[in-house]
């Protein structure tokens, strides 16, 4: 009998029949299968486990055709986990939608219906070309909690990391405030790490990106029949987190009716499923985080000042990247190092003519702006040590933009982030300045890792 291989599957598809069968054949050989019917839970999924291949289908029940779907979640998957192998499920009249997939990120397709020989050749070959390449790094949000470090000697980093390790070991409601692109994120997962919840779960919503109308399903769960679509009993995220952490990113965004349903759980400690009259307890310990002036905003009753109180127990602002000159080169030279491996590139170090000019440069988009900058630096230095021209920053005081050229997605990423900027990190703010939605403007965001 084959040894089954010693890696981790994910099946994403909303047809349990198929799901049951790849299962049934995959388990097999390889050491862990799982399968997901509700596209949704794959940032959850993702973000928390380590998986070595995704097999993802490529049209879901909203969209039964197109594979508008399929892209859109293989976009977010790459943009959590780029590591991960992605291995596309699609029906014989898609095989050129699934090439195209593949020009964005996936690895390999499978035509439905599958042979067993095809499709088990193909994940094999998705583990072993993912296999042996993870990252880990202090900077990168990765699921093992010893894996989790931020870089930071600044004296304002070092303030953050201090109140961090004194907070963590109680459970104590934090508040996390800082610009985008400044690791609120990667924060919250420090603190957790440091918990006595560590063991625990650790989860994360993007409440800026969740409708009002699916608000309370996505966060309390519903019943099956509570509306047209549930067809089964979900969690909620809450429960999900029952003996962990549950952060709660962008809650400066959310409605005055949300922030009311959202006071009343954390008050009662207890959710109740849209759709029942059963109430559940949960225990969680919450991390919430803005880029807004939440202050501000509960003086002008835009936010509910009694909400405020619940979550803000321990304040803890996030300077931007301006504010912390002393870690720029450091988190530049660990950006350089991750990419040198991830592209096989020989690039060592760090020019100090450009290394004086990245802590000269203000930086509006943060560690994310920095990262998407050494990134495309590291892919396109033909030598050994990085420059400025490899970088593309002018002379900061000639000018404080990256010089993108004509470059049509660099001209939208830098108006982009001067829209942000304006908006003082707003997003609904910023999309109007924009003239696109919000789901837009995210789509956007996630895109240019902003």
């Amino acid at each position: 009998m084959t040894t089954p291989l010693p890696g981790k599957i994910l099946i994403v598809d909303d047809d349990m029949d198929v799901l049951r069968a790849a299962r049934l054949l995959l388990k097999r050989h390889f050491e862990q299968v799982d399968f997901e019917r509700n596209p949704q839970k794959i940032p959850y999924l993702v973000t928390n486990f380590e998986y070595d291949v995704i097999l993802l289908d490529m049209n879901f029940t909203r969209d039964l055709s197109s594979g508008k779907e399929g892209f859109e979640w293989l976009d977010r998957i790459l943009d959590i986990r780029p590591e991960v192998a992605v291995v596309l499920f699609t029906a014989y009249g898609d095989v050129e939608m699934a090439v195209r997939a593949i020009k964005a990120g996936a690895v390999d397709f499978v035509l439905k219906p599958w042979e067993n020989d095809k499709l088990l050749a193909t994940m094999q070959a998705a583990y072993n070309k993912k296999h042996g390449n993870k990252e880990k790094g202090p900077v990168a949000v990765a699921t093992p909690q010893s894996d989790i470090q931020i870089i930071g000697s600044s004296p304002a980093m070092q303030e953050v990391l201090d109140t961090a390790a004194r907070v963590a070991s109680t459970d104590a409601n934090v508040l996390i405030l800082g610009e985008n692109g400044t690791g609120k994120d990667l924060l919250a997962r420090h603190i957790h790490a440091l918990s006595l919840r560590n063991k625990q779960s650790f989860v994360s919503v993007d409440l800026g990106a969740i409708s009002e109308t699916l608000f309370e399903s996505e966060l309390f769960g519903h019943v099956k029949g509570a509306f047209t679509d549930a067809r089964e009993d979900r969690t909620g995220r809450f429960e999900e987190a029952n003996g962990g952490t549950i952060f709660l990113d962008e809650l400066g965004n959310i409605s005055l009716p949300l922030q009311a349903k959202l006071l009343t759980v954390l008050q009662n400690r207890a959710v109740t499923r849209v759709g029942s009259n059963k109430s559940i307890s949960v225990d969680v310990r919450l991390i919430t985080a803005t880029n807004r002036n939440i202050q501000r905003m509960a003086a002008e009753y835009q936010f509910r000042q009694d909400l405020l109180y619940r979550i803000n127990t321990i304040e803890i602002q996030l300077p931007p990247l301006r504010e912390r000159l002393e870690d720029i080169v450091p988190l530049a030279e660990y950006f350089l190092q991750k990419y040198s491996t991830k592209y096989k590139r020989t690039v060592t170090s760090i020019h100090e003519t450009l290394a004086q000019q990245l802590r000269q440069y203000e930086w509006p988009g943060n560690i994310r702006e920095l990262q998407h900058a050494m990134e495309r630096a590291v892919i396109l230095c033909q030598g050994k040590i990085l420059m400025p021209k490899d970088v593309f920053v002018k002379n900061p005081v000639q000018d404080q933009t990256l010089n993108t050229g004509y470059n049509l997605e660099e001209m939208e990423r830098n108006i982009i982030t001067q829209a942000m900027k304006k908006c003082n990190g707003n997003i609904t703010e910023a999309a109007k300045e924009l003239g696109l939605s919000r789901a837009a403007l995210y789509r956007r965001l996630e895109k240019y890792n902003i």
